[in-house]
């Protein structure tokens, strides 16, 4: 198997797609770095799954540069996949200059990183793919999807800070780590932009599915912002495929994949917020129950949408899981975790009916 004895060193390790993805590439023989602050929240699913006895972690900054580059020399890696960031809308309305430092010259100092060790002949580093997010995109709200060279853009300053990260992996793509000159360097440099992720174990503040899951086990009605907005969602097993299918055929035909790409469900499954609401309800049980409130929040875009054809026609990718299916998923672990249950055993298992 390709991953087998590979080393992945992954940013952000300990976040609900870094622990997923650890977990993933563990199952599947790599030997993986990992570099992060602790888990962002209690309960998260990095300490419930107990990743820090199967992988190396390592508890640091991305803003710290030189600590960031020593990790790098000493896991070695074949691949990186950076995923460390502030990742919440509301965030960085409250933090705007952390969420630029983190989302923007985390990437910087990553890159330079890897490009410093190459210097130095101290790197074997042959793919490096950075996740951003759809809402990196100028957002017009119109009902097509975004393509990968459509406009960058981004309302609010987490995804503005997103697309600030795609315009420094453009540049540094072109002006470092070049696909016309892939034999001086040997990286392939890549970004991937997929939507809005769901699956068990996801205890953030502000997003839908933990916000629903909280109210749920509380038996508290679940209390929706923005009942009409639509977002792509998907399991977070789908990008994370993506991503290990890029990273697998850049491995070995390099220049040809050094681009974004864009990692998102099929057009049926881009539902609104209140669709998601209903659906939970429907299949928790009894005494679930919502409210749509009237909230004069920060502003949230209201529809998004993206084109994944470039995944599908070059790269081979389709989304596995309906929606529905993606639901039922987390509605299984949730009601595992509710009941004292191993979790990474249900992870496992659920990854196991992914493939």
């Amino acid at each position: 198997m390709f991953w087998n004895h590979k080393n992945v060193f992954i940013t952000g390790h300990t976040g609900f797609k870094g622990s997923w993805l650890s977990l993933w590439l563990h199952q599947l023989g790599a030997h993986v770095t990992g570099y992060a602050l602790r888990p962002p929240t209690e309960p998260n699913l990095f300490d419930l799954c107990h990743i820090d006895h199967f992988i190396h972690s390592i508890y640091a900054d991305i803003r710290d540069r030189d600590h960031l580059q020593k990790a790098i020399e000493q896991a070695n890696p074949d691949i990186i996949i950076h995923m460390a960031a502030q990742p919440l809308v509301r965030e960085s309305y409250q933090h705007p200059v952390e969420t630029y430092e983190i989302n923007v010259m985390g990437t910087v100092h990553l890159f330079e990183a890897v490009r410093t060790l190459i210097r130095n002949q101290k790197s074997r580093v042959k793919v490096i793919i950075n996740v951003t997010t759809d809402k990196c995109y100028e957002n017009q709200e119109w009902s097509w999807g975004y393509r990968e060279n459509d406009p960058l853009g981004g309302y609010d300053p987490y995804s503005n800070s997103k697309a600030c990260s795609e315009l420094v992996t453009a540049s540094y793509r072109h002006s470092f780590f070049n696909p016309k000159h892939v034999q001086d360097h040997g990286v392939s440099l890549i970004s991937a932009r997929s939507g809005n992720v769901i699956g068990g174990g996801d205890w953030a503040t502000d997003r839908l599915i933990p916000d629903c899951i909280r109210s749920l086990l509380n038996h508290e009605p679940i209390k929706i912002r923005n009942p009409l907005a639509v977002r792509p969602w998907q399991h977070v097993l789908e990008p994370l495929a993506g991503y290990l299918q890029l990273a697998q055929q850049a491995y070995g035909n390099g220049p040809k994949f050094a681009q974004s790409w864009n990692f998102g469900p099929l057009d049926h499954d881009t539902k609104p917020v209140e669709w998601i609401v209903q659906y939970l309800c429907t299949h928790w049980g009894s005494h679930a129950a919502y409210e749509a409130q009237n909230e004069a929040g920060p502003h949230e875009a209201k529809f998004l949408k993206l084109d994944c054809s470039r995944a599908k026609t070059e790269l081979g990718w389709v989304p596995r899981w309906n929606l529905e299916t993606a639901l039922d998923k987390i509605l299984e672990w949730t009601h595992a975790y509710q009941e004292n249950q191993d979790v990474k055993e249900i992870c496992l298992k659920q990854i196991a009916d992914f493939q």
